[in-house]
């Protein structure tokens, strides 16, 4: 855990153990320099506690670099409750977990906010919202912005839309064939927005039941193995991170990469591996920016729903922009895409940029 500490650059970790079941929680906040730091709170069992320390770190240094990038005034943050065992708890074992969840995030003052991210919902911000004002995205009847996923996924369509019109010269989806790996929330909200395009949609799911909803409505579908080699315009990962990876990327059939899903990239090398190939990618970390925009935008910035529907078809701007410069500069869009951000988190960007 010390050499964890040691290698980041992020500028702080707060623990905190759970006296009742051993459950330890993580908060990492990776900058403050745009504001304070919010992000999601991920709920899950992990090997060691070291796994779940580094899977903090990484998503944190992931939320700064998302919302420098759409401009957003908060720091990056994410926070780990790191089970004892792979059951999830529910019922009132969950309320008061959560509970001393939010007491542990409270006691830091405002340092850090969170939000759902894996295996946490809305309803869950409600219960953590009772010991602590440092929560985005209750449900609407609490007075919050309610789930993030149906903006989530309409700022990945404009993303794809760039995408498109960077390597095919037309933003018309009709066109295009999409394949979405992953129909949950994003994924799903995401296939019907597709369609209404007139996209040709090619979806999969591990989920038995989704791919027989998705064929019930006359979507393709293919196995879940076969997805990175089906050949599409456009693959749309949008369910677990690193599938993106030196094994992967030779089996690729798309001619770019356009999702929902967080760190989809394995490694930072992967980036220039998908350039050397000639495979488009947009950073995770901008396409599925939408989130951060709906629950911030609606609960502290009190955007209008136009202003909101403007900031996502922004994302659509950004991505193409981050393309454009990587083609220019000879660099990965990944790169190029953390440039940008990090120059703002610094204060470097050019004026007017």
């Amino acid at each position: 855990m010390e050499d964890l500490l040691a290698s980041w650059d992020g500028e702080s970790v707060s623990v905190h153990r759970d006296g009742e079941t051993g459950t330890l929680m993580f908060v990492c906040v990776h900058s403050t320099r745009l504001g304070p730091a919010a992000g999601g709170t991920r709920m899950k069992h992990y090997p060691r506690p070291t796994d779940a320390l580094a899977d903090g770190m990484r998503l944190a240094e992931a939320m700064s670099l998302k919302f420098a990038s759409v401009r957003f005034p908060h720091g990056g943050g994410k926070a780990v409750i790191a089970l004892p065992t792979p059951e999830v708890p529910q019922g009132e074992a969950r309320r008061r977990l959560l509970r001393e969840y939010g007491a542990f995030i409270n006691s830091l003052g405002g340092l850090y906010s969170c939000a759902p991210d894996m295996n946490t919902s809305a309803v869950d911000m409600d219960v953590i919202a009772e010991v602590t004002p440092y929560v985005f995205c209750k449900t609407e009847a609490a007075g919050g912005s309610g789930d993030t996923a149906p903006d989530t996924a309409v700022g990945v369509l404009h993303g794809i839309r760039a995408v498109c019109r960077h390597v095919f010269d037309s933003d018309d989806l009709s066109r295009r064939s999409v394949l979405v790996q992953g129909a949950g929330g994003v994924g799903g909200h995401l296939i019907e927005l597709l369609m209404e395009a007139d996209a040709t949609v090619i979806a999969t799911d591990v989920d038995a039941g989704r791919m027989e909803a998705l064929r019930a409505k006359g979507i393709q579908t293919v196995a879940p193995e076969d997805a990175l080699s089906t050949p599409c315009d456009v693959l749309s990962p949008c369910a677990v991170g690193g599938i993106i990876n030196r094994r992967s990327i030779p089996e690729l059939r798309c001619g770019a990469i356009a999702g929902g899903a967080n760190n989809q990239l394995e490694t930072p090398e992967d980036a220039d591996r998908l350039r050397d190939r000639g495979i488009a990618y947009a950073p995770d970390f901008v396409i599925n920016a939408g989130g951060v925009l709906h629950g911030g935008g609606i609960e502290e910035q009190h955007w209008t729903r136009g202003e909101l529907d403007a900031r996502l078809a922004g994302i659509g701007d950004a991505v193409y922009g981050i393309l454009q410069r990587a083609a220019r500069d000879g660099i990965s869009s990944d790169a190029a895409a953390r440039q940008i951000a990090l120059a703002r988190i610094s204060g470097s960007e050019p004026s007017g940029a």
